[in-house]
């Protein structure tokens, strides 16, 4: 069992945790949330012993090895599968005492417990994770220092998960990877043996991996059992329990305030004053559901334009005299919603820069709509942004001859409202900047957006926002991700880039996931051309993201009613056990008024709870069944 008790961080002044407190049920799989900045890391960091608390406690089982990632990624001439297999420190220590070893029974001993280890399996072992997070038998032998970064943390997370330790911690894990690396990443952590916490934005991941949800907000953690729909569910109902508990408070210190105003200055009653007094003084405020604006994207929808935006004939396009893809035969319509698949490394973002026209083709040819504008959004352009300048002054030299209105219009759009666009950049969360970059691509309401990456910085709500941002979007859409939730809700057309090629994947993300982790041997392919009628496919995908977009409209109101109605039953249910306490609009009905009151707004709660069923069960239907 892994317990923390009252964790409390201060830095720079500001408190972090305050008072953070959970136990962990032994061999639990916890995936840790909250908002972008809410102290994930560092309590993370305090459970891995590498952050003293100004208060607090942190226990676990009794020589349990504990495993993290460290900060740095490994380097040197070693090879990635060495220096996996150096991870295993009592491997590595057995084997060099064989060398030396002379006492014939310390021999003995030595490969006694070298094959209780399994040690002779274990560069198998090695190369298997090594091959899951993308690295072929050729690149295990290739020198760390032959790798940029995000593949050398790829070979730290490989050496945490080949060491087995009996409690893993894994900080945001899937950040360096690709979706095929985060499948297979997926699909190990849920046969891993231990317990588990996770850093993770993953909405896949947590359904899949984890049975508890720990979530940090304001300095502290509540644990909720199960994963992340589960939380969400729960959460939803403890925010409407909050929000009626909040409103009858709000009402009984209206009441208390008013009788120490009237009678605090009478004799006869100074001394009930003074109760009531005491009784605000020690009144808990209930904190209200802050609607939060950072979450908020919106595109521009562009003007129409006539099919296709681009097309591509028998293209080939790489750097140099270096071919990267050829026989590219694809074509790009106003309403396609396209997710490009494969590996790092297979070309995925060239053939992004290609259709941004950043690249020419090397051989073949490339036509678009003259009147065609894109926007390319990349990790380097949230590198790129001038920390010292603000959201307005970076947008304000993009839109030079906008009127500031219109510029801060834009702005909005992304959160960045008030005084919000004029804090530094260097001030900002890596989410922050992220909607920054987006709401600075999309200026113009692009035509095609091209989106590389877009959710590495964003949280679980963040990335849900975009994704109700993307389906809303009149644009065409072109989506290089490893949320793999993001996918299946916004692409309707798969492209696999494998091999120099880039072909349509004929089956389902789901097909595609069974591919990557080896449950079919053949990806369902065709030519990237196309097949079948693609024109009354896009018009059926359309017509899909359409009415996607009306189900979570009707999900969210519903969820506001249902809330709102939950709230004036409790309220009319203290009304009838204790008239005293009625709210305003309660106070003066008689019994057989409030019964009648309470019936009408039950109807009302069972509707919104229909409503809320029927759209849930369109967003998400249920599987079919086996014998069906």
């Amino acid at each position: 069992m892994l317990n923390f008790s009252n964790i409390t961080v201060r830095l720079g002044g500001t408190v972090i945790l305050d008072g953070a407190t959970a136990a962990l049920p032994p061999g639990a799989r916890v995936g840790m949330i909250g908002r972008n900045g809410a102290g994930k890391s560092t309590l993370m960091k305090v459970i891995a012993s590498l952050l003293e608390p100004d208060d607090g406690s942190v226990d676990m089982p009794k020589g349990a090895r504990l495993g993290y990632i460290a900060q740095e990624a490994p380097a040197g001439q070693e090879s990635p599968l060495d220096t996996v297999l150096a991870a295993d420190t009592e491997r590595a220590a057995l084997l060099e005492e064989a060398e030396i070893a002379a006492d014939p029974h310390r021999i003995g001993e030595i490969h006694e417990r070298l094959n209780m280890i399994e040690a002779h399996s274990a560069p198998a072992r090695a190369a298997k994770i090594l091959i899951g997070l993308g690295f072929d038998e050729e690149a295990q032998k290739q020198p760390m220092d032959s790798f940029s970064g995000g593949w050398r943390m790829r070979v730290a997370l490989a050496a945490l998960l080949f060491s087995q330790p009996e409690v893993l911690l894994l900080d945001e894990p899937s950040n360096h990877l690709d979706l095929e690396a985060t499948l297979w990443l997926e699909n190990f952590l849920t046969s891993y043996q231990a317990t588990i916490l996770v850093i993770s934005h993953e909405r896949d991941l947590l359904n899949n991996v984890v049975d508890h949800i720990l979530h940090l907000q304001h300095g502290k953690t509540t644990l909720y059992p199960g994963g992340y729909d589960a939380f969400e569910k729960q959460r939803a109902e403890r925010q409407a329990q909050l929000a009626s508990s909040r409103e009858k408070q709000i009402a009984q210190r209206e009441k208390l305030q008013s009788f120490v105003s009237r009678w605090g200055a009478k004799a006869h009653s100074a001394k009930q004053a003074q109760s009531r007094v005491k009784a605000l003084a020690r009144m808990e405020p209930i904190a209200a559901a802050i609607d939060d604006p950072s979450l908020s994207f919106h595109f521009p929808s562009p003007a129409e334009l006539k099919p296709p935006l681009i097309t591509l004939d028998d293209a080939s396009v790489g750097y140099d005299e270096n071919i990267i893809l050829s026989g590219l035969n694809l074509r790009l319509d106003p309403d396609d919603r396209t997710a490009l698949l494969g590996r790092n490394g297979n070309g995925k973002t060239t053939l992004a820069r290609l259709l941004a026209s950043q690249l020419e083709p090397k051989k073949g040819a490339m036509s678009k709509s003259g009147k065609l504008t894109v926007g390319y959004f990349t990790q380097y352009q949230v590198e790129e942004l001038d920390a010292a300048d603000t959201p307005l002054e970076h947008m304000t030299r993009l839109m030079k001859d906008a009127k500031p209105g219109a510029v801060r219009g834009q702005l909005g759009r992304f959160g960045f409202s008030g005084d919000k666009a004029t804090i530094k950049v260097g001030k900002l969360s890596g989410g922050e900047r992220a909607r920054l970059a987006l709401a600075m691509i999309t200026r113009d309401a692009p035509h095609l957006l091209i989106l590389d990456e877009p959710t590495n910085h964003l949280d679980v709500d963040a990335r849900e926002a975009l994704v109700q941002a993307l389906n809303e979007y009149s644009g065409a859409v072109i989506l290089v991700s490893h949320d793999r939730h993001m996918l299946e809700l916004t692409a309707d057309r798969l492209v696999m880039v494998d091999g120099g090629e880039a072909k349509e994947f004929a089956g389902t993300l789901n097909d595609y996931t069974d591919f990557v982790l080896g449950k079919n041997q053949e990806p369902k392919a065709r030519g990237s051309s196309g097949g079948g009628n693609r024109k009354e496919e896009r018009r059926a995908a359309a017509e899909r993201r359409k009415q996607q977009s009306e189900l979570r409209k009707t999900l969210s109101k519903s969820e506001k009613d249902m809330e709102i109605l939950s709230g004036k039953l409790s309220s009319i249910d203290s009304a009838m056990f204790d008239p005293a306490t009625a709210e305003p609009e309660f106070a003066d009905l008689t019994m057989t008024e409030l019964m009648k009151a309470r019936a009408d707004l039950k109807e009302q709660l069972d509707q919104a709870e229909a409503r809320w069923m029927e759209a849930t069960d369109a967003l998400d239907p249920a599987p079919e069944s086996a014998n069906a």
